[in-house]
């Protein structure tokens, strides 16, 4: 039996009817039922487990979720948990490193790799690869790291914590699901859409504060971004937490002037420092230090200290080694730099293979100064780079379409030493897992950045992204589509959706006749083309279908007019294609796909759950979406095989201009009856 079931027992006895888990979409968990079924569970597993062999872990937050792991950890098996963002290419690796191909079927099952001893858990690391790191922890480790955060914060902050980081990212696991295991208290574990989080690398922050508001939620774990959302929201807003009494923040170096604006809001900020090999966390600050920038003072469970040349070094509680692989003895070299005051509170300065040496011979750290970029509220991201430079410059992602970066690098630089600012910049479409340059806590993919934009020549489709982002986020400012992804929509809107999309779907195949007309000595395009017309043909009949599955009029919908904007949309397309470069309708192409690829994944099951519609009234926007995901990366391929100017001229024109038109189509929806997303 583990700790942590001993524990939850005592919880049982003393508060039976007490709340440990509150799902928020279905009934609360007493700590006596929670004893009850993780005790039942996990007998369970052990009956049917494969010696060695890790059970794939790769759910939503809830109760489900949180008694599997905790029955895993009791019966002894190892986890193997997988973020949902991770890519298949990173999920059939990680399966099949570990030998867990029986819970993924499409995977190889090749011998399985010896896990260390003692494993209870896999994680792996996001890596700049496909092929991420599996890091193996202990149960006694982990706990270990989760019983000095209790330790480190007290039992007075063991009230309502709310999961808010994606599941299977092992901050969450450790310092929040069973840090509150530990202290009594309440874990919320809502599935991420209704916390704002339906996708978790585009938060919602307006429902996310509601939310936290409406459940009363007392503790958090963030990431330096959400903490910045939340600020921004709240500044924006005038709205409070005053339930909240911690907000750790963590997983990458969070800037001071964040701080200084989160703690202005009276927002209990404190920031920590850890490594997925330390369990995920190292050190906390404390609630009465009175300088901020500082990551805490190192917990019970792990020693820190400085190498000469500046890098952090750890030892105590540590991972018994990563797949295939033991760990190696002696301290471990964590690759940040940083120092040790004396107070005893650690300081991460930078990254030591990203520091930055300018042809002046300054040294610099880019953290450092990405952290003076993202003070400003008109950048989302930054890369700093430049090594061998007269000075460093920058790769920015505007925060807004209408971010004055120009400003903002001014602003920022004024912060900075003569020979640390910026000197020149570009700004680049976001950094996100799914396009490989960013982990899932947040951190920059140095390496994988670095190959799209810095050495050599970008990719026309990555080219196309960012020139095209201010328009995209311009078009998710629109009332319409935020309500369509959040699933605040009513089933009168919903049906109007539907029939305007029919209006302008049911042209899909003649405008891509038209478009092949005009580019018949382009036999690259021309077959591209044949592959589209073939799948999209019929796709207007599936519209018809779902408005009659959702108790709209279909025969109505195929006859009356479309809205005028829709209308618009239409005849501008056949204009451009007619009169211009006919290639430019693949702009068209990556507008219309690429949104139907979010309204898929994020809209029609948020619409569904709302509205209590079948299946069979979205099986244009869910197929399509399927659909989407495959011809994106064949578009991809195919526009980045364009190398005249013109015809990238004529793409990316279209796609701003699509941008605006489709955008005006969504707002001629009437929404009398519904509920906006803040």
């Amino acid at each position: 039996m583990t700790g942590l079931l001993e524990t939850i027992r005592a919880h049982a006895e003393v508060n039976p009817h007490g709340i440990a888990l509150e799902p928020i979409v279905s009934d609360r968990v007493t700590w006596r039922d929670l004893a009850e079924r993780v005790t039942q569970v996990a007998a369970d597993l052990c009956e049917g487990a494969q010696s060695g062999k890790p059970h794939v872990l790769r759910l939503d937050h809830g109760v489900e979720a949180s008694v599997l792991e905790l029955a895993l950890l009791e019966a002894g098996i190892p986890v193997l948990s997988l973020p949902s963002f991770f890519t298949d290419e990173q999920v059939r690796h990680a399966v099949s490193a570990c030998g867990a191909g029986d819970d993924c079927p499409t995977t190889p099952h090749p011998a399985p790799s010896l896990l260390p001893r003692l494993t209870a858990r896999v994680t792996f690391t996001s890596g700049s690869t496909g092929t991420p790191k599996g890091v193996c922890l202990s149960a006694r480790h982990m706990l270990a790291v989760a019983a000095s955060v209790v330790e480190a914060l007290g039992t007075g902050h063991a009230g309502r914590h709310c999961a808010l980081l994606p599941p299977g990212i092992l901050l969450e696991a450790v310092a929040g699901f069973f840090a509150t295991m530990l202290a009594g208290g309440t874990y919320v574990c809502p599935p991420q859409r209704e916390a704002g989080l339906g996708d978790p690398f585009r938060p919602d922050f307006g429902t996310m504060v509601s939310r936290l508001a409406e459940w009363r939620i007392t503790s958090l774990i963030l990431v330096p971004e959400y903490l910045a959302g939340l600020v921004a929201l709240l500044e924006r807003t005038g709205q409070c937490l005053p339930d909240l009494t911690l907000v750790a923040v963590g997983g990458a170096q969070v800037p001071v002037e964040l701080l200084k604006r989160a703690r202005a809001l009276g927002l209990p900020v404190r920031q920590g420092y850890g490594l997925t090999e330390c369990g995920s966390v190292v050190s906390l600050e404390g609630a009465e230090e009175d300088v901020e920038g500082s990551v805490g003072r190192p917990l019970g469970h792990v020693r820190a200290t400085i190498a000469p040349d500046g890098e952090i070094l750890l030892d105590g509680e540590m991972y018994l080694g990563t797949v295939g692989e033991p760990r190696a003895p002696g301290p471990l070299a964590t690759g940040d730099i940083g120092r040790i005051d004396d107070h005893g509170r650690l300081w991460v300065d930078g990254r030591k293979t990203a520091m930055i040496v300018t042809s002046y011979g300054r040294n610099i750290s880019p953290e450092w100064v990405e952290a003076a970029l993202l003070a400003q509220p008109e950048i989302a991201q930054a890369l700093v780079h430049g090594d061998g430079a007269p000075a460093p410059d920058a790769l920015l992602v505007p925060a807004s379409a209408d971010a004055d970066l120009f400003k903002a690098i001014a602003a920022a630089n004024r912060t900075l030493p003569a020979y640390a600012r910026v000197n020149a910049w570009r700004e680049v479409a976001p950094f996100t897992p799914a396009n490989g340059m960013l982990t899932g806590n947040g951190r920059l993919r140095r390496k994988a950045i670095a190959r799209t934009w810095l050495d050599g020549e970008p990719a026309f489709f990555d080219e196309l992204e960012a020139a095209t982002w201010r328009h995209r986020l311009r078009f998710l400012t629109i009332p319409q589509v935020r309500a369509g992804l959040a699933g605040t929509i009513s089933q009168r809107t919903y049906l109007d959706y539907l029939t305007q999309a029919y209006h302008h779907v049911r042209h899909t195949v003649p405008l891509m006749q038209a478009a092949r007309a005009r580019l018949l000595e382009r036999p690259e395009l021309v077959s591209a083309l044949d592959e589209y017309i073939e799948e999209e043909t019929g796709h207007e009949e599936w519209i018809l279908a779902d408005i009659a599955a959702a108790g709209g009029d279909a025969d109505r919908a195929r006859t009356c007019r479309p809205n005028p904007a829709t209308q618009a949309m239409v005849d501008h397309a056949y204009a451009r294609i007619g009169n211009g470069n006919a290639a430019c309708f693949f702009g068209m192409v990556y507008v219309l796909e690429s949104v139907s690829v979010a309204l898929a994944q994020r809209g029609a099951s948020a619409v569904a759950a709302n509205l209590g519609l079948p299946p069979e009234a979205f099986t244009y926007l869910t197929s399509h979406g399927a659909l989407d995901q495959d011809h994106m990366a064949f578009f991809a391929a195919l526009v980045n095989g364009l190398d005249a100017q013109e015809d990238r001229e004529a793409i990316t024109g279209m796609a701003r201009e699509m941008f605006a038109l489709f955008g005006a189509m969504f707002a001629s929806i009437a929404m009398e009856d519904q509920h906006v997303a803040a």
